[in-house]
């Protein structure tokens, strides 16, 4: 008998997370998971999920919000109906305890990694925090090392935790052909290098620190494109900024882009420059399939996906001269680069695939439901 499985997401928008469920639910092994998604209504996650043919359940209260007393119900009330085996939160807290209620086993993936306030990681508020948190857990993912840090720190037991790495389905490498098409669309002049940052646009990406590397890169002559792709609050201070330092036609804001796949098959090397929450950069693994290069600050999870000297370089956060060097190596030296290329492709295919991100996460379940957590 196939084992039950609700998924809940409270996202009403495509993040990181949204991400990571869409890519389990292309992986999953159907003959041994009957597997159902419970979103807020009008979630951009829907579409996507009923492409799968994975059936969604709409519920109210629990948009973009990990605690609503007034979603808990109607959540019991759906779990009770439904039967599942295990519940799979990804940041509602609203679900857990229904599906605690409810008498099904759960698991919650934390998906993000930022330093812990004090009022959970010290004294009675950290005892609190464990004892709430391993109440309303048979198992806990955390997709970085930094990520279970976050979560003993805060008082939940390490027992209860394990770490699965964020994976992705490899990106399709372009032809040479379709590449210089893709050039020609980003503006990217004959000779000139692509270096890129995807991210969200807010202040803890480091966005600031990547401008400032450019213009160092651009006024030791270095010929290349930047390109920040992405969304978010601090859109018009960054275009400030590229126009304050006369760099409009250098450094290039995309704003949101669907078409990531073709700015990555043009980069020659990634940034991720975050000093306030990263975990597993869904970025920088699609930029490895393709064998991008990356310099990354040290924060998070960054140092779990980027090992210095095999695959790109782990610079200290906040320090745009130094991120502006290790471009500036990798863009100089033709063997350095063509090792770290084939470094991000090996690494990625051992470790950061779609396929072993979703076996693992399927074990844990089977674990758990047997009773093993």
């Amino acid at each position: 008998m196939k084992m039950k499985i609700i998924e809940v997401s409270s996202d009403t928008n495509i993040g990181g997370a949204g991400k990571c469920l869409l890519t389990l639910l292309k992986n999953f092994d159907y003959d041994k998971f009957d597997v159902k998604v419970i979103l807020p209504k009008n979630s951009l996650l829907k579409p996507h999920i009923e492409e799968l043919n994975v059936p969604v359940i709409e519920a109210d209260g629990i948009a973009d919000k990990s605690l609503d007393k007034g979603a808990i119900g109607e959540l019991k009330q759906i779990f009770k109906e439904e039967k599942p085996d295990l519940v799979h939160t990804h940041a509602s807290m609203s679900a857990r305890i229904a599906a605690r209620a409810a008498g099904a086993k759960i698991v919650y993936t934390r998906h993000s990694v930022f330093p812990p306030s004090k009022k959970i990681s010290k004294g009675i508020g950290k005892a609190i925090n464990g004892a709430v948190n391993n109440y309303l857990a048979d198992g806990i993912i955390a997709v970085a090392e930094a990520a279970k840090e976050n979560l003993t720190d805060t008082g939940v037991s390490d027992k209860k935790i394990t770490v699965i790495l964020n994976g992705v389905d490899g990106l399709t490498p372009a032809s040479a052909l379709k590449k210089e098409k893709i050039k020609h669309d980003f503006g990217v002049k004959s000779g000139e290098k692509v270096i890129a940052i995807i991210a969200r646009l807010n202040e803890v990406k480091g966005h600031e620190y990547f401008i400032d590397a450019a213009d160092t890169l651009l006024k030791d002559g270095i010929k290349a494109k930047f390109f920040i792709a992405g969304t978010g609050d601090r859109e018009e201070i960054l275009k400030a900024k590229i126009k304050e330092l006369g760099r409009e036609k250098e450094i290039i804001m995309t704003g949101f882009i669907t078409n990531v796949d073709e700015l990555l098959n043009i980069t020659d090397v990634q940034v991720n420059a975050s000093f306030g929450t990263e975990a597993t950069s869904l970025a920088l693994l699609e930029g490895m399939s393709l064998g991008v290069p990356a310099v990354v600050s040290d924060f998070g999870g960054n140092p779990g996906v980027i090992k210095d000297g095999e695959n790109g370089f782990v610079v200290p956060k906040q320090n745009a001269a130094a991120i502006a060097e290790k471009i500036k190596e990798l863009l100089s030296d033709k063997k350095l680069y063509g090792r770290l290329s084939a470094g991000s492709r090996e690494i990625f295919e051992k470790t950061f695939t779609a396929e072993a991100m979703t076996r693992q996460t399927e074990d844990l379940y089977i674990k758990t439901i047997k009773g093993g957590n």
